[in-house]
């Protein structure tokens, strides 16, 4: 069990928490982290094994934890919880291990195989051979409707209920249960695509039913394919999972609904996600962007680089200027979903990813992972693949013995053998060479990673704060750190319970857009008013029925632009409409993302965008007192720094015995609760009145 609080309870105590509070829990590939949030703002936090096949016993094996770690029973806990959040993966393993629903799509006639089609270009513009994965949904299965809607979203033909009697004969015969329906131009007008619905629910109710306008009404016909089918592919199996977890944890005590964690960043309860489960492909790493801003406000810095590691992954997000990047599409495993989501970069890169040498003599980390069982093969859970944590145990950088409150054991025998018979030998070098390389070349990864989403989108590391979450995260931040240029490293206490952490802080948010299609320049702002005040109206609505005061509620307004003829649009936020302004945040972006703009070039709305926002509120801490004593450290341990240091005898502090004011200097170790910090020569790491570590990094890359 681990148990950490940031106000500093005794551990050799229960801990108190004051009624009532928050819980945020995420659900990784390792552990399930849980934060509790109690009415004076301080922080507890938890630690489970992950259930991979059954993540919701998990969930509960947390919340029993919790309750034991505070001295209360699972239904004190939860009866004074006034909000409960939780991050599933379940969407996306259901996407990325291709267990989802069999799934039957109506679509236009002659339109059917828009859905394999694809958009006919790749992500690596130089491989031509590799096949894009099977489409979710079979040509057999992809059956055609008798209607026509012109692009400009009149009607042409009505449906023909033959036409769809047919093709619902067909879906049960082949065992179908999930149906998707994307009609041609249904952005325009979805007259048709409910008619259809109409007819599928009359006279087969009991079938799971995705409908693209309620999904992603958006321009493009592949995408919009795309989304709905994924959309129809995990509702069957996400929709029983999120309602048995919340019948059981209502049960035991919890009045308030459950909330999931969306792609885009907010919270929606299960009911409000029922037709949308596709929104949860990204949650639970996207609850990284409510801590993010927790964070903004803690280090008062709001030009941010998130790099969150834990045992299978590392998430990148960015934030400039307080403005948490965002992007309108994402993929998974190559499945297209147009939906608002943070914009994560993710990569094989956490604790548990294995490190291999390929039949060509050459050195791999990822993308493969360990999981939670067997995991690193120092966990001693039968698992003998070296892993990113084998390599750190050692190089001497985390120590042997219990591990995360004692949740497991790391055995330094297991992992020198896993490294040895599996990295050194292959590649005749001694283990510590093999390990350094294991380490060495997962920064590589994680530098290109954050150039990604930074230099790649005309952004300077350079003026960022690189902001460390995950249990892995701040043995890693440093060096990349030092490669990127950043000036600085920011460590939160919650760390280890990043996501976990944000989830206690965020707000409900839901997304409405309608297509425009018109001249920047030929729009005045009453043509744009009225348009918005359609999505508003329907906001209002749909946060009303889950209870939220309409004083409660806030907008943010934007718009989808681009030059005409130009496929990809740039997003812009619109608070009063000035056609002269709009454009010239246009061509700011537009010369950041692309390195040019069009001065007189004519530009074009394609989509209005209205966010909801229903607020919750923060999570809020005072600032701490700063202390003048010098930490004193609990141990000195041989370290390996790096190539040109090697092993060196370094101090090892106990981070939860370090206050605000504090510092020292590298190289060191900071062993937290949930994390370790390593420090290098020169570098100095000092407590804010935050209560978290503040790292100034020497010698960065010019």
């Amino acid at each position: 069990m681990s148990i950490g609080s940031v106000n500093k309870t005794d551990l050799n105590q229960k801990p108190t928490a004051t009624a009532p509070w928050r819980i945020g829990v995420d659900v990784g590939g390792t552990f399930t982290d849980l934060v509790v949030a109690d009415a004076t703002g301080a922080l507890f936090t938890f630690k489970s094994p992950t259930n991979v096949p059954n993540p919701a016993i998990g969930v509960i094996a947390a919340v029993e934890l919790a309750a034991n770690g505070l001295g209360i029973s699972v239904q004190s806990l939860l009866a004074n919880c006034r909000v409960f959040v939780h991050g599933s993966t379940i969407a996306t393993n259901t996407i990325l291990e291709r267990k989802g629903a069999v799934v039957g799509l109506l679509a236009t006639e002659g339109f059917r195989d828009a859905l394999e089609i694809r958009r006919g270009f790749r992500e690596d513009a130089w491989d031509h051979r590799t096949p894009f994965p099977d489409p979710i949904v079979p040509r057999h299965l992809r059956l055609p409707v008798r209607e026509r809607m012109d692009k400009s979203g009149c009607p042409i033909r009505a449906p023909e209920p033959e036409s769809i009697e047919r093709a619902i004969d067909t879906f049960r015969r082949e065992g179908v249960t999930s149906v998707a329906i994307c009609l041609l131009n249904s952005y325009r007008n979805d007259r048709h695509e409910r008619m259809c619905a109409q007819l599928v629910r009359k006279s087969w109710p009991e079938v799971w039913l995705s409908i693209s306008a309620d999904i992603a009404p958006v321009l493009g016909e592949y995408e919009r394919t795309s989304t709905t089918v994924l959309n129809a592919y995990v509702t069957p199996r996400v929709v029983p999972y999120l309602r048995q977890l919340e019948q059981d944890l209502r049960a035991q005590g919890l009045a308030y609904p459950l909330l999931l964690i969306q792609s885009n960043g907010g919270a929606a309860s299960v009911e409000q996600l029922v037709d949308r489960a596709a929104m949860l492909a990204l949650s639970g790493p996207a609850a990284g962007a409510s801590a993010l801003r927790a964070v903004a406000d803690m280090a008062k810095r709001d030009d941010l680089l998130l790099m969150e590691i834990g045992g299978t992954s590392c998430d990148v997000t960015l934030m400039n200027g307080g403005e948490i990047a965002m992007v309108d599409s994402f993929s998974l495993n190559d499945y297209h979903l147009t939906l608002p989501s943070v914009d994560i970069h993710s990569i094989s890169g956490g604790g548990g990813t294995i490190a291999a040498v390929d039949s060509g003599g050459l050195l791999n980390v990822g993308p493969h992972g360990a999981g939670a069982r067997p995991g690193p093969a120092c966990y001693s859970l039968g698992g003998d693949d070296p892993t990113v944590t084998d390599a750190h145990l050692l190089l001497g950088r985390m120590r042997p013995g219990p591990f995360a409150g004692g949740l497991i054991t790391l055995d330094l025998t297991l992992a020198r053998s896993a490294i040895e018979d599996k990295i050194a030998a292959p590649l005749r070098l001694d283990a510590i060479s093999a390990a350094s390389g294991v380490i060495r070349l997962l920064e590589q990864s994680l530098q290109h990673a954050i150039e990604r989403v930074s230099v790649e989108r005309g952004h300077d590391p350079r003026r960022f704060l690189l902001v460390a979450g995950g249990g892995a995260g701040a043995l890693h931040a440093v060096p990349v750190a030092r490669a990127l240029g950043c000036p600085a490293v920011y460590v939160p206490r919650l760390a280890g319970v990043f996501c976990a952490f944000g989830m206690c802080s965020t707000d409900i948010r839901e997304d409405f857009l309608e297509t425009w299609l018109k001249l920047l320049d030929q729009q005045s702002s009453d043509d744009i008013d009225r348009g918005f005040s359609q999505l508003v109206a329907s906001a209002k609505t749909r946060l009303a029925a889950s209870g939220f005061a309409l004083s409660d509620i806030s907008f943010e307004r934007s718009v989808d632009l681009r030059y005409v003829g130009q496929q990809w649009s740039l997003q812009v936020p619109v608070n009063s409409w000035e056609a002269w302004s709009v454009r010239a945040e246009f061509e700011t972006r537009h010369q950041r993302q692309f390195g040019h703009y069009q001065p007189d070039g004519q530009i074009e709305i394609v989509h209005l965008r209205l966010v909801g926002i229903a607020r919750l509120g923060r999570v809020r801490r005072p600032d701490l007192p700063a202390l003048e004593t010098t930490p004193v450290p609990c141990e000195r341990r041989s370290v390996y720094l790096n190539r040109t240091s090697g092993f060196q005898t370094v101090p090892v502090y106990d981070g939860n015995e370090m206050r605000p004011g504090q510092a020292v200097s590298g190289p060191a170790l900071i062993e937290e609760k949930n994390t370790t910090i390593l420090i290098g020569l020169g570098d100095r790491l000092e407590v804010d009145a935050s209560d978290n570590f503040l790292i100034h990094v020497t010698n960065p890359a010019e």
